[in-house]
């Protein structure tokens, strides 16, 4: 079933279109990406198709049943409303019924005596039953949770910008849609949350249209890919990866054309030179042939990012850390006795949960910040290049090329040349015109792109990197990707893109909590693998211990046990138990109902955590560790009774 269809979309701002007599269709079930060079149009066309700009032309044809969900890069907020209430802002009869639930909630939280109130709540409440509420509740709850929003009920004026953004994605993917519309999901988001999403996205039964820079995303999420290009729109169908093959094979197939036409374009030159008069009808033909071939040049392609700044010479010195550490006060030990000696060439990838103390990390190393205990050194040569998660304020109405001229008219590059300020940002993908352009027209992107030259125009030696790939597209990535290889230095980056750090860094470190940094040589699935062998490792060493509980009744210690492949034969049951083990055969059934019964009271009081929200992550915490009991007490229940109907057959 088709749920949308934009029919030749046209677009502008003043004298730049950003695409023309573009259309496009969005089938039920479709998982769609978008892609393309920062500034070609992406979140405008999303803000056309989820309604909330006009086109210069064309129209937006929706199919009736359509429930369409839209999320910006930058969402709107409502600062007085708690995390609760912002995530149910939808319009729908649900949405409405569980933000007035919540708004009774607090009310009767500050004031339980009035009468009203309690019979408003106790009214809410039972069209909660009808409307199966609570399970919507529950489950924004668990999306919160997920995305690291543990406290329901503060104000969202409280949170960081991360946080806020999270909230919103959050709010995205609980209302009821068919179309889930997403403006770069990922940002703001750590790797496991990432992770996470991919997963949630592909249970999802309903249509999915997002802009995403991350590469792993797209190819692990997306079914059909849309690129904008010169303000066309192409459609190919697959992942990813598909796509980059089926883009290799259009691009070879543009180039052929273009070269017979060049090739026609000479023969009919040479005849027009020739002194051609368009005397017959055939003439004029072949004179309008050569005219139209003129007019038929293709638009330039969007060009290379070619990044080839030079860096300052780094001595045999780097950075050392010893001892360090770092607390906050209302986030505890993010530091905790870190020690690392930097060397050349080092490529360093920083990874963990949001607010673990990565960029804490990043700051201290620059200097922007102080440890609370230990020392950092830093050789005489360092040159540090910090570039940050926030993109930096610009000027509004300063020109993109005195942007780059207020660090150096002239560069030297990494082979040695010299280019001029204007030259390095056509190499960055601004045209001679943008470059005269306020900065306050760029895009976003754009914006992200020209403070990254910046920093690389002022030749550092060590690049610290926070959320590099934030709002940069992927042509704009892979180039970046390919400098920081050759890049004569030390990188360090914080990143929550799994296909950057693999391609760039060879060293994990990650925060663990509490102040835990752990260090793995490889890149970022290198890592993973690693923890996950780990994991795996453990998990053996603990059945195997368990497993040798349960054996250890069953080895008889006789003298004189016969010879090696006697002993690795399975010994016999005991035919008897210990006092101990009767005692714990004729209480185990008690036990494992009496923690049956504390499961069931625990999920109740996360049904009821609506009226204390503080209470769900310690709720979760005691059901975990309550069924792991149980788990345990049913495996000791089974050895007890096979143990016992042995020694009841040995007994007949």
């Amino acid at each position: 079933m088709n749920l949308l269809t934009a029919e030749s979309l046209t677009k502008s701002y003043g004298i730049k279109f950003l695409f023309r007599d573009i259309s496009l269709g969005v089938e039920e079930g479709q998982k769609i990406g978008i892609i393309g060079v920062n500034g070609t149009g992406k979140s405008t066309l999303l803000r056309i198709l989820a309604g909330m700009e006009q086109p210069d032309q064309g129209r937006i044809v929706t199919n009736n049943a359509l429930q369409l969900e839209y999320l910006p890069q930058e969402p709107d907020f409502d600062d007085e409303a708690t995390v609760l209430q912002q995530v149910f802002k939808g319009n729908s009869p649900l949405m409405q019924l569980l933000r007035d639930y919540e708004t009774a909630l607090e009310r009767m939280n500050q004031d339980s005596s009035k009468v009203d109130y309690q019979n408003t709540l106790l009214q809410l409440g039972q069209k909660m039953d009808s409307l199966n509420g609570w399970q919507i509740e529950s489950e924004a709850k668990a999306i919160l949770t997920k995305l690291g929003i543990t406290q329901f009920d503060i104000a969202v004026g409280t949170l960081s910008g991360g946080q806020r953004k999270r909230v919103a994605l959050a709010s995205a993917l609980i209302q009821p849609s068919n179309l889930l519309i997403l403006d770069e999901p990922t940002n703001h988001i750590d790797n496991e949350m990432v992770d996470w999403l991919e997963h949630y996205l592909n249970k999802r039964k309903g249509a999915l249209l997002m802009v995403t820079h991350d590469r792993y995303f797209l190819d692990r999420v997306v079914n059909r890919m849309f690129e904008l290009d010169r303000g066309k729109l192409y459609s190919y169908p697959g992942n990813y990866s598909r796509y980059l093959e089926l883009k290799a094979e259009r691009d070879e197939q543009e180039e052929a054309s273009e070269r017979k036409r060049q090739n026609t374009l000479r023969n009919e030159l040479a005849w027009i030179r020739r002194g051609a008069k368009a005397r017959t009808t055939k003439q004029k033909a072949r004179i309008d042939r050569f005219d139209q071939l003129q007019g038929d040049k293709p638009e330039e392609k969007t060009g290379k990012v070619d990044i080839s700044a030079g860096a300052a010479r780094l001595g045999k010195k780097v950075i050392e850390c010893s001892h360090l550490h770092k607390t906050y006060p209302n986030r505890g030990t993010v530091i905790d006795d870190f020690s690392i000696i930097l060397s050349k060439f080092d490529r360093i990838g920083i990874i963990g949960p949001n607010g673990s103390g990565k960029s804490t990390l990043l700051n201290i190393l620059a200097g922007r910040i102080q440890a609370d205990q230990g020392k950092i050194e830093w050789g005489s040569t360092v040159k540090i290049g910090y570039f940050a998660q926030e993109c930096r304020e610009f000027e509004p109405q300063i020109k993109v090329i005195d942007v780059i001229k207020q660090v150096a008219e002239v560069i030297t590059t990494a082979d040695g040349g010299v280019i001029t300020a204007s030259q390095m940002l056509e190499r960055f993908l601004f045209s001679p015109a943008q470059q005269w352009t306020p900065v306050e027209k760029l895009s976003g992107g754009e914006k992200r792109r020209l403070y990254l030259l910046q920093i690389l125009m002022d030749s550092p030696n060590v690049l610290l990197l926070d959320e590099p790939t934030n709002d940069l597209d992927i042509q704009t990535l892979g180039i970046l990707e390919e400098y920081l290889e050759d890049f004569p230095g030390v990188v360090i980056t914080v990143s929550h893109d799994r296909f950057f750090l693999d391609r760039v860094v060879e060293q994990i470190l990650a925060f663990e909590g509490q102040g835990r940094i752990r260090s793995a040589i490889g890149n970022y699935t290198e890592y993973r693998e690693q923890m996950e062998t780990r994991a795996q490792e453990e998990l053996s060493l603990e059945e195997s211990l368990i497993q040798g509980r349960k054996n250890s009744g069953q080895v008889s210690n006789q003298e004189g046990a016969a010879d090696t492949a006697q002993l690795s034969k399975p010994k016999e049951r005991p035919l008897k138990m210990s006092y101990k083990e009767q005692r714990e055969y004729e209480q185990i059934e008690d036990v494992i109902a009496e923690i049956e019964s504390q499961l069931e009271r625990v999920e109740q009081d996360m049904m009821e955590a609506g009226d204390n929200y503080g209470k769900l992550n310690d709720l979760v915490k005691v059901k975990d560790e309550s069924e792991k009991k149980l788990e345990e007490a049913m495996e000791r229940w089974t050895y007890l009774s096979e143990l016992a109907e042995e020694i009841a057959r040995n007994k007949t």
